[in-house]
């Protein structure tokens, strides 16, 4: 239940259409139901506004089943990452309505489309890293942010990436995806004046750790901006990128409606005090 089924459930109630007795009982369900093995957070949406996100490696299929047929009573465009072709079976089975994006190994229960806003670019060094980088991709595509692709553009070939420029400069946040030694992240983050979301990969030969040396190469990056998440982890950067596109998108629009005639900024009135703060 997100926030705006809570505010058509009270109208429900004012004009009588429900009464408060069943009313009370749809509510009873916030914050949580228990499952036994599980306990749904039906509270997350209203506030975070996503859907808890089902974390499939390790669980069974069948409680993954029970997880998903709760959830999908009250929730659309819910997030089941880490899904093999097994689990989206299972899930299909119980919610029809689902999608599985199978390189991001990613099932979207009940897919609804929203507005997508700001830009996020995806940056991915090599071929063998794409599960990782459509992971963050479809995460955030999911979480309503447009996305460009940028995709084997790998500091073994640095033109490559020096091409497409002008798709990064226009971009909110970046979030690049490399393994081998993880030097792409240090290098887009000198080319862009946005933040940087830095995320190994597991990919690479024997010395590379199973991604701990892209890890390490990325956390002791000498470009400023550049932050890390965990090795694989490419739900979390395409979350943790959502937010910062989020945030900057809503800021320009504020900033556009600052600078629109009669407003305070356009006037000079505006100006005249950010000169005030800077002095």
């Amino acid at each position: 239940m997100d926030s705006h089924e809570i505010r058509t459930l009270l109208e429900m109630v004012r004009s009588d259409r429900i009464d408060l007795e069943n009313a009370v009982h749809r509510l009873k369900k916030l914050p949580f139901e228990d499952l036994g093995y599980a306990k749904i957070d039906h509270h997350r949406c209203i506030r975070n506004g996503a859907p808890e996100v089902i974390f499939c490696q390790s669980k069974s299929v069948g409680q993954i089943k029970g997880i998903v047929k709760l959830m999908a009573c009250s929730q659309s465009n819910i997030l089941a990452t880490r899904a093999s072709r097994e689990v989206f079976e299972g899930i299909r089975e119980v919610v029809p309505d689902s999608v599985y994006k199978e390189e991001a190994r990613i099932v979207v229960v009940k897919p609804y489309p929203v507005d997508k806003i700001g830009n996020i670019a995806v940056v991915c060094a090599g071929t063998s890293d794409l599960p990782v980088a459509e992971e963050a991709a479809v995460t955030a595509e999911v979480l309503g942010n447009k996305v460009c692709r940028i995709y084997d553009v790998g500091v073994a070939g640095l033109h490559r990436l020096l091409s497409f420029c002008d798709d990064l400069f226009k971009a909110n946040v970046a979030v690049v995806v490399a393994g081998m030694e993880g030097a792409l992240a240090s290098v887009v983050g000198g080319l862009v004046a946005c933040p940087v979301i830095g995320v190994p990969t597991s990919v690479g030969y024997g010395a590379s750790f199973g991604g701990l040396a892209a890890l390490l190469s990325m956390l002791n990056s000498c470009a400023s901006g550049v932050s890390v998440v965990n090795i694989d982890n490419g739900f979390g950067a395409g979350y943790q990128a959502s937010l910062i596109n989020r945030m900057a998108s809503h800021h320009g629009e504020g900033q556009k409606q600052k600078s629109e005639p009669g407003s305070a900024a356009s006037d000079g009135e505006g100006l005249k005090g950010r000169r005030r703060c800077n002095a």
